[in-house]
């Protein structure tokens, strides 16, 4: 367990794809919110600019593909832990042309089953999802020993389901806001301890919770327009850490690796 630990964080890399015109109108959402087009795209050079130039990381930026309105949350589309790369199937047909060849959601008992056989070294547990698109929709990892978790009924249960789960003992951060839980740690040799996470005009109180972490370099990172789409700050890039150089296709796919529907928790990270 501590060996698994130990890397956990690390990062070189990240893959990003531009936010494209079709979201505004097109893309997947829960309530039928107006998207401000030109926000969104400068919310998204801003996230690339933190990862690029304040963080350091190589980003590989994609192209935008106006055929898929959602293609700017790539994670949805990959799962990465050490050299090896699940590619998911998304339940949605206008996610189903999104495939990054050498890369590896909610997703379904067979998912799941999936994912715990492509990284046998990692206790995979399935943790209901009563409310919200996904796990992350309420709760993320905020450090190598801390979950933070939203304030909400259906956030505290599954909390206390993964805490049921889970040999190993975690701290917890509680927000006020359930939105506000999704963040994106990393632990990054030149910087330590980082956490982009929500600004305080989004969620006042929960920003003030986050700035508790006094050993974090805390990034407020803004996702208001994307918001409005179902995308998160952890939606928007897939963080792989490689040394060698990475070579990404974007591909164009009509069949993926796994059926996605439902949600899964893959230990020390959420989805």
């Amino acid at each position: 367990m501590a060996e698994l630990m130990a890397g956990f964080g690390s990062f070189t890399h990240a893959v990003v794809r531009a936010v494209p015109r079709s979201l505004a109108t097109e893309a997947l959402r829960t309530d039928n919110l107006e998207v401000d087009p030109v926000k969104a795209q400068q919310e998204h050079e801003e996230y690339v600019t933190v990862l690029k130039h304040r963080l350091g990381l190589e980003v590989i930026e994609l192209p935008a593909e106006e055929t898929l309105p959602d293609c700017v949350f790539v994670e949805d589309a990959a799962v990465v832990c050490g050299d090896t790369a699940l590619i998911t199937r998304p339940g949605a047909e206008s996610r189903r042309g999104e495939f990054f060849v050498g890369l590896s959601k909610r997703t379904n008992q067979r998912g799941a089953e999936i994912l715990a056989d492509t990284f046998k070294d990692y206790a995979v547990s399935m943790v209901p999802v009563q409310q919200g698109l996904h796990l992350k929709s309420f709760c993320s990892m905020a450090g190598p020993d801390l979950i933070a978790i939203g304030s909400s009924e259906h956030a505290q249960k599954a909390l206390k389901i993964m805490q049921q789960m889970s040999d190993h003992k975690y701290d917890k951060l509680t927000l006020p806001d359930d939105l506000a839980a999704n963040c994106i740690y990393m632990n990054l040799p030149s910087k330590g301890h980082v956490l982009l996470h929500c600004t305080p005009e989004e969620f006042p109180e929960s920003a003030k919770v986050f700035e508790r972490l006094k050993d974090h370099m805390l990034v407020p990172v803004s996702n208001q327009e994307k918001v409005k789409v179902d995308g998160a700050l952890t939606c928007c890039s897939v963080l792989i850490n490689k040394k060698s150089p990475i070579k990404i296709n974007s591909l164009e796919a009509s069949s993926m690796c796994c059926n996605t529907s439902v949600c899964f928790f893959l230990f020390q990270s959420m989805i």
